[in-house]
């Protein structure tokens, strides 16, 4: 199974300035997650970020946060106990107007469109082993498709951000890289932004 661009969203875990110069690998894991957002807004992806603890571990990272149409800040570890899943998928909202303000074939159609958002979620961040791994695992739970983006993650030490992975993988996360996610949503290379995703991958 590849990704679907119009079937996806991109969660952004915890990118924070305090929290990065700590993270192996730090700078090449923020510049793939930058590059993620930057490849998602061209081909109209979501993109949400999230931030642990703001008031002690400062904002995510400016440029990435930028990217970002809202930003969840949290206390717990997994964004979904904070709301995150709603933000991915909303509650259908009533009908407006009376019952009868509608033929019945026309309210079934409005529904059906409340509840179609997109349930890919190709998530990535920081620390993995930690808010990455809990909010990966809740989404997993709670039905969506998981998608986490292996060279976009990162924690202190390799050996947590190689367990969260055996871990995600195990539960039904599919692991990918940024490259590999970038070209599942071009999927051809007649697409109108494969250059300006390639100058980006490059």
């Amino acid at each position: 199974m590849l990704l679907d661009a119009s079937e996806s969203q991109l969660v952004l875990v915890d990118y924070q300035e305090r929290l990065l110069p700590a993270i192996h690998e730090g700078p090449q894991v923020l510049a793939n997650a930058v590059r993620l957002a930057r490849i998602a807004q061209l081909l109209d992806v979501k993109v949400w970020g999230t931030e642990q603890n703001p008031s002690s571990l400062g904002p995510n990272d400016a440029q990435l946060r930028a990217l970002c149409r809202r930003t969840l800040p949290k206390m717990h570890f997994s964004a979904v106990e904070e709301g995150l899943g709603e933000w991915l998928r909303p509650p259908a909202q009533p009908a407006r107007g009376n019952a009868r303000s509608l033929p019945r074939h026309l309210q079934k159609v409005r529904q059906e469109e409340q509840e179609a958002a997109p349930a890919t979620i190709v998530i990535a961040g920081c620390e993995a082993h930690v808010c990455l791994l809990q909010t990966a695992l809740d989404l997993v739970e709670d039905e969506f498709d998981v998608w986490v983006v292996t060279d976009a993650c990162g924690s202190r030490t390799e050996r947590n951000r190689d367990a969260a992975f055996d871990r995600l993988a195990g539960a039904g996360a599919e692991l990918v890289t940024t490259e590999m996610v970038a070209f599942e949503w071009l999927r051809t290379a007649e697409d109108p932004h494969f250059r300006e995703v390639l100058s980006l991958i490059k």
